[in-house]
Parts: structure tokens; sequence; C-alpha cells
């Protein structure tokens, strides 16, 4: 018995020993010097993505499989993979190159009122960390909690501008009481999940404030005082990773300051043993309503991130790497559009974009081949040129990596370097990891761009209802009546978008315009957004401001009548500013003055006299917009109400989830303003006001800014709203449309986003990353030539191929042409390859084609395939739903057992315990309506 206790202790003491040893393995501590990040004394190169959580939804399958577990729905041997969206836009991230992803916390959404937290659904925070350790990526949180982000009030709850005595980022006690208490709130979770690399999780950075560098120049002491508070506070917390402040010149230790920008390549850190770090590359820019679309070449793109490497940078973050939606009334600015795309390497549904990600994921290869050489030591700099230079790092144990410069927005340089001819095109860097061989040029686009189009579903919209808001209708336990016009957050404090200014004037029967005189003028002055005007129940006129000059005014002929006349004022607000110094004390509404003109007395000014306030609308008091309250209303059943174009009005359908995986949106044309609720659940605000802007040719090369490269003027700045699948029910799905102008709802159509085609343009000596490490040792060397990659969505193929040709063709993606030199058998040879596949690659080489077409001459294959769907339909069967069909135009395969590669070399997933992924549903079940069973 004393045998047996003595090693039952013993075994525990191993197993405790051994159990302490793995948690210290599992534990990396996180540091820095003037190279790198360092984690487990590693430097590293590292890239990030932004992607922010509330601007995409957890989950991604139709709702009707939200209660299982994603692995369980069985096909015969197999299981089908259900992918979360968050899940798959951060694989996506991983796939492309990246290392990091990187979000904001938002405050506002996570603290709606004082003390009462939300940190469900899109709000999940500790589910999307742990979804990126999950990946094996690292988390860079900026935790702010000031973000900026185009994002409503940036990110402050509009509660915390009515705290006493409060003044917002600068040296204030109300203010910095309440920033470190939610401070202390999310590192707290954070460290209670063990979610710091410091404790075994993934994250190894954290930011406190936000650009702040600016303001704290203006606030002179103030704002000094405040940074080093904000900056000790956070280091206090303890987290084991470091801090950093983007913007903040003066950042003290031992925070990082870092940059933020189009280009970083000339930012020096404010201390000589702090690194180069990258908090935002704008991959794009933002979009706001009136104007266009901007898009940034990814030419420039990866020049700008290699210039930033090649002075010494070692941590660059793509801001966005999915920009997403903002859902609900989240947007701010004012004016910023429901879409954030951002033009980023993910679109805003989530989808790769081409070739923004592709040449992104080649750069951070090339780059990672020179990480060793990069984090050890110092470059040589030569000049190779006036506008070029050479960048040479180079190890004592032999490592040597090369960047190539061409400075020049004009010309291509063929330059000599270690005796060695190079062309390099204008604004371009090459890479060279092994100081020989060119395997990336930052100029040279070799992956293929898709092209997106919204394709109609097939789903109607089942029959239209419609409610009028009633404007004379007027709560009166809610309505307040005050003499002067009061400003509109104030009232609201942000609960609507919208506030009733009524008030009312007496015309006598004598005025002069009553007898066939020019009819009075209304004069109404608003500090912002939008307001529209309604004289005795019907509108008269609208009138908007814009993101850079939110005050604006009104001016329209009113048609009174003699005795009393109604003045209704609805304005609008269209986001709350989100960046600006004491953006809190902004006004919003309507604050005079408010006069009529025209009369027989002359000027009537009405600013003063009494005005009755109601905020929001009766819908929304009714709460139509949610599937528990359209009951409560009147809805007319009527195709002539529909296509009225009444202001003002509330509009309804049903329609059931289309079949497919393809995200969706509403295509909102014939419409004019208002906001889009599906089952209760906000899409956002919608305008189809029309860009204006100068959408002229784009040239990569040369400074970007968000002038230059526009698209979309003369048509409405976003057309189509995103519909997230994972808020729809197979059947009878609720759309509720709130339209503020008029507007024919009978137009609106639902459609998905595709690629309908993919394009590549190689030349034959393309810079290729096979080609790195070539010895000739005397002997003739043995190129590898460059070959083009074509590939389509998921369940998807290469359904013919619209352009082809090797030689010298001209024109862009969608607009190719055959040049003076062309192969005839370009077409036989790409049909041969491609069709039918979902994926294709051929090599652009003479020997392929048959023979030269022409010798002697730099060839390229420009090529143009069209993708079209092999989706099918499959039969499940549920003892709790039933029998029903569920389409699916690809499946995930697992088997339980060891890993295997799939088709194309790729590692497994591991998707639960002892479940791996193997291969593709139409490879390894044949029948083509196998039964489901959940």
């Amino acid at each position: 018995m004393m045998k047996t206790t003595s090693f039952s202790k013993l075994f525990f003491f191993c197993c405790f020993a051994w159990c302490l040893l793995c948690s210290q393995l599992l534990r990396a501590t996180v540091s820095y010097d003037r190279k790198a990040i360092l984690i487990n004394g590693q430097r590293r190169i590292l890239f990030s993505g932004s992607i922010h959580y509330p601007r995409s939804t957890p989950d991604v399958t139709n709702s009707i499989f939200t209660s299982f577990p994603a692995w369980v729905l069985f096909v015969s041997d197999f299981v089908v993979v259900s992918v979360q969206m968050w899940e798959d836009l951060i694989l996506k991230a991983k796939e492309g190159g990246l290392d990091v992803v990187e979000t904001y916390v938002f405050w506002n959404v996570h603290e709606p009122s004082p003390g009462n937290y939300n940190f469900e659904g899109r709000y999940d925070l500790v589910r999307f960390v742990k979804t990126i350790q999950k990946a094996g990526l690292y988390a860079h949180l900026r935790i702010g909690p000031y973000v900026c982000a185009e994002w409503n009030f940036g990110g402050f709850p509009v509660w915390l501008k009515y705290v006493p005595g409060i003044s917002f980022r600068t040296d204030n006690e109300p203010f910095k009481r309440a920033m470190q208490g939610f401070t202390e709130k999310i590192v707290g979770m954070m460290k209670n999940e063990r979610l710091f690399e410091s404790q075994g999780g993934p994250i190894i950075l954290s930011q406190i404030e936000n650009e702040y560098g600016a303001q704290s120049k203006l606030q002179g002491a103030a704002g000094q005082n405040y940074v080093n508070w904000a900056a000790k506070m956070a280091v206090e917390m303890g987290t084991g990773v470091p801090w950093v402040m983007c913007k903040e010149d003066d950042a003290p230790d031992p925070v990082i300051n870092t940059c933020n920008g189009f280009y970083c390549d000339k930012f020096t850190p404010n201390r000589p043993y702090k690194p180069l770090i990258w908090t935002e590359a704008w991959s794009g820019w933002f979009t706001e309503f009136g104007g266009p679309l901007h898009k940034r070449p990814v030419q420039d793109l990866a020049f700008a991130v290699a210039r930033f490497i090649i002075r010494g940078g070692s941590f660059v973050n793509y801001y966005m790497y999915h920009g997403g939606t903002n859902f609900g009334r989240t947007a701010g600015g004012p004016f910023i559009a429901t879409s954030y795309d951002y033009d980023a390497p993910l679109d805003e549904y989530g989808l790769i974009r081409q070739p923004k990600y592709g040449h992104l994921k080649e750069l951070h290869r090339a780059i990672k081949m020179c990480e060793r050489p990069l984090v050890s030591t110092d470059p040589i700099v030569t000049s190779l040129g006036e506008s070029q230079q050479a960048h040479v790092y180079a190890t004592e144990s032999g490592d040597c990596a090369a960047f190539l410069s061409n400075y020049d927005s004009k010309s291509s340089v063929r330059v000599m370097f270690n005796n060695r001819h190079y062309n390099l095109p204008p604004w371009s860097v090459s890479i060279l990891p092994d100081c020989r061989n060119v395997v990336f040029n930052t100029a040279k686009v070799g992956v293929q761009t898709s092209q997106m189009q919204m394709l109609p579903t097939n789903i109607q919209l089942f029959s239209w209802e419609s409610f009028d808001e009633d404007i004379y209708s007027m709560d009166e336990s809610s309505a307040i009546t005050a003499p002067g016009l009061l400003e509109q957050i104030n009232v609201t404090r942000d609960a609507s978008d919208y506030l009733w200014y009524i008030t009312s004037v007496d015309i006598g029967s004598s005025e002069s315009f009553l007898r066939g005189g020019e009819l009075p003028t209304l004069f109404v002055q608003s500090t912002g957004h939008a307001v529209h005007v309604f004289i005795n129940g019907q509108l008269s006129g609208s009138a908007y401001g814009t993101r850079q000059y939110r005050r604006f005014a009104y001016t329209g002929k009113v048609n009174l009548r003699a005795g009393t006349n109604r003045i209704a004022l609805l304005s609008v607000a269209i986001g709350l500013p989100n960046v600006g110094e004491h953006f809190e004390t902004w006004n919003t509404g309507i604050l005079g003055p408010v006069a009529l003109h025209g009369l027989d007395q002359g000027k009537w000014d009405l600013s003063g006299q009494k005005w009755t306030y109601q905020v929001g609308l009766q819908g929304e008091a009714m709460d139509l917009a949610s599937p528990n309250g359209i009951s409560s209303a009147a809805w007319m059943q009527s195709a002539i109400v529909v296509q009225r174009n009444q202001p003002l009005t509330w509009h309804k359908t049903y329609f059931d989830a289309p079949e497919g995986e393809e995200p969706l949106a509403l295509d909102m044309e014939g419409m004019g303003k208002g906001q889009i609720w599906i089952n209760g659940q906000s899409i956002g605000r919608y305008w189809m006001a029309f860009a204006t802007g100068n959408c002229n040719d784009c040239n990569y090369a040369g400074s970007f800014r968000p002038p230059k490269c526009q698209l979309g003027c003369g048509q409405p700045t976003q057309r189509w709203y995103h519909v997230p699948r994972s808020w729809l029910k197979p059947t009878q799905n609720l759309l509720v449309i709130f339209e503020e102008l008029g507007g024919n709802p009978s137009k609106i159509a639902l459609v998905k986003r595709a690629v309908s085609s993919v394009c590549a343009d190689v030349s034959e000596f393309h810079p290729n990353i096979k080609n790195w490490h070539i010895e000739s040792y005397g002997k003739s060397e043995e190129f590898r030539p460059p070959k083009v990659h074509l590939h389509c969505s998921p369940g998807h193929t290469i359904s013919s191929i619209k352009f082809a040709s090797f030689g010298t063709p001209l024109g862009t993606c969608g607009n190719y042409e055959q040049g003076a030199c062309h192969s005839p058998s370009s077409y036989t040879i790409l049909e041969k390859r491609c069709i039918g596949k979902p994926r294709c690659t051929v090599t652009v080489s003479n020997s392929n084609f048959g023979q030269d077409p022409c010798p002697n001459v730099l060839k390229r294959l420009s090529v143009e395939a069209v993708c079209a769907s092999t989706a099918t339909n499959w039969r499940v069967e549920s003892p709790k739903f039933g029998k029903f069909d569920y389409y699916k135009p690809m499946y995930y395969c697992i088997h339980v057992g060891t890993p295997t590669l799939d088709k194309h070399g790729n590692l497994p997933l591991d998707v639960e315990e002892n479940l791996y992924l193997s291969c593709v549903c139409d490879e390894c079940i044949s029948n083509p309506q196998p039964k489901v069973f959940l």
C-alpha cells in the first residue's frame, strides 16, 4: 500500500511537472528591437490584414443548420463541412500569405448603455479572436477605444457625450475614467480566455488610442499629458505583449509609434531601438454616398510595401484586407456608404478580388524568401541610376537578398547589377532572394484577373404591401414642445436617424400670392445632414449636405394657403462624425434660421417660435421592421400603392432563400433613400445618390491618392446591398424597406455575386519563384517558363474560352484583341487544357503552341475564360425538418483517420478531433442526389 501511494505521488508529480513544462512551452514571449517584433526571441517579417468582426457575420450557412455543429451533415460515409464566414475570411487571409489578423474593438456596440455589455453574434470578440487562433494566425487587437474607422461616432457610445464634465480624448478625468474602464474590460476578457501570446494565445500586439498625433499638437500640454497617461495605463495592464500608438510621434517608451498611410517608406520610429511598423497600409479608400468608387492598383500597393520592407520595415498591416459591410446604422462620417469594400483583397462579400489578392500573395512569398537577411543585417544601398537603387542585405553566413528599385513613374530602365543586366519597369521593385534571380517584380502581374458580376437568382419577391407614415399623427407622450430650434442628437440620443421639427404659420387671406402672385420661399439652414420639407402633409422638397460640407441650406417655393399651415421638417442624420477635434461638440439638425420670404410683410423668421419635436418615425415606434411588429400596421395590398412613389412609406414582402452558396445582395434600382431590414436585422442605409468625380483612365505608376483611379461616375454610388445568407431561412424571409423619397419597390431584385470570367496576361519571361537559386556550375541554365493559372469560384468550371492569344495581344481583361503576332493554335490549346475544369494551367512557351509565331519578339499569353455553375441539388432527410432539397455547389468531404493531401497538394484543415479534409465531393461521391441525414 505504501509502494502504491508513493508511486501514485511520483506519477502525479511527474504529470504535474510535464503539464507545467508544456504550459511554459505554449507560452511565448513577445518583444521587439530595432529590426522587428521578436516572438520567442526570433525576429519576424510579419504581414497582417484588417478584418473587422462587426462588418461581417460569424456564419454563412442557412439558418436551418445553425443548431448543428459545422461538421455534422453526413453524406454516405463522409461529412459535409460548413465553413463560418469569419473562418472563411481568416483562412483566405492565411492562404494569401498573412501572419496576423488585425481588428479594432468597437466600444459603442459592446457597451450600448453604461455598464450593459453586448458580446453576442457579430460582436462576439472572443469567438473572433479564437477563430484567428484556430487558423494558426496571430492577432493584433487595436483597443483604442477611439477607432475612427468610418464608424459611427468614431466607435464611442453616444451616451459618453452626456457624462457630466466630459471632454473627449484629452486630459479630462471623466473621459479617462470611462476609457480606462472599457480598456480594462476588454483586456480582462482577453486575459480570462488566455488569448495574449504571453498566455499561449494569438494576440501579439495591442494598440491604445488611434491617430492622435495631430490633436496632441493642437492641445499642447493637455494632449501630451493624455498621451502619457494612456500609454502608462495600457502598459500597467500587464498583457505581456507590446503596445503601439499609430500616428503618434511622441509615443512614450515602451510604446511603439507606428505609421498609417498610402506610403510609409519615409517613416522613422521615435527611438532607434523601436521597429518600423506600418499599422495601416491603405489598400484602397472608403466610399461616401454621392462619391465615386476608389480603386488602388495592386502594382502601386505592392510597390509601396516593397519600399517599406527595403527601408527596414518588418510589420505591414493592410487596411483593409476585408472591408465588409456597415450593417445597421454603424456607418459614420457622416455620409459613409453601407458598403465598406475598400477595394480590399477580399471584397465586401468575402470573395477573392483578383489580381490584388494573388499579386500580394506572391509578394509575401518573395519577401519571406528574404526574411533571414532582412532581419539580420542592414542594407548596403547603391545607386543604379538617377531614380534607381539597389538595396542589398548580405550576412556573414552567406545569405544575400537584393531589391532593385525604379522610382521613375514614366520610364522603364535597364540597369547593371552584379555584372548582370536587369529591366526595371517604372515605379517598381524587383526582388532577388539570392542577389541574382528576379522572382517577383511589383509592376508585373502574373496572376489572374477575376471579373465579378451581379447575376439574377430567379427568386421572385412575393407581392408587396405598403404602410404610409402619418405625418399628422403625433405621439403626445413622447413629443416635446419648446421655443426655438434644438440640436438633433441632444434630442434623439442617436436612437433614430430621424427627428421631426414641426411648427405652424397663419396666412392671412389678403396675401398677394393667394391672388396669383409669386409663391413665398422657405429658407431652412441646417447643420446636417439632410432635410425633407413637408407643407400641409405634402413633400415640398429635400436638401442634403456632403461629408466635406455637412452644413447646407434648403431654399424652395412653398404652396401655402389662407389660414393655418403646418410646416414639418424631417431632419435626417446619415451617421455621426467619426473624426475631428472634439467632434462630440459638433451639431446636427436644424439650428436655423428658418424663415419665410416673399410675404407682404417681408421676411418672417420662424426660428424663435414654438416647435414640436418627435423622435423617430411612426413605423419605428410600431417596430414594423421586425417579424413581431409587422402585424401591428394596416398594410395596403395593392400594386397601385407600390408604384405611386409616395414618400415616407414602408414596404414589405416575403421571399424564399435562393439555391447555391454565392453571396447575395439586393438590387435597389428604382428606389430613392432609406433603410433595409431582413427578418428584423438591419442591412443598413441605402441611397441611390449618383456619383460625381473624375473617372478618367488609371495608371498604376505615380503616387496614389483618392482622387486618382475613380470609378462609377454618373452611376449610383451604391446600387447593391449585401444580404448575409446566415440571416435567411429556407422560406418566408421578411424584407422591409423604409423609403424616404418615393420609389418603386417592384423593381427591387435579389441577386447573387459571382465570378463571370477570369483573365490572365503573362509574358514569356515573367519573374518566377521556381527560378530562384538556379546554379549553372559552368553549364547552361535551365529556365523554367512561367505559366498561366486560371481558376473559377467553388462550384464553377470553365465553360468557354472567350479570348486566347499567344503573341502580342492588346487590351485588358474584358477588352482583349489580337495584335500583329498571334499563334493560330492559341484557342485550341486553351480549350483542350481548360474546358470543363474548375482550374487549369498553361505554360507560356513557344513549344507549348507548336512553333514561334514571331521570332525575336517578346510574346505574351492573354486569356479570358468564362466560368459557369456546376451545382447540384441534394435531397436532405431530417427527423426534425422532414425532406427538402438543399442546394450546395461544392462540398469538402472529410473522413476519419490520418490526414492526406488533397488533389491540389494542400494540407488538410482540422475540422474536429480526428476528422480531416481529403477531397471534394464531386470526386468522392458519384450519386448526383445522395441523401443527407441530420
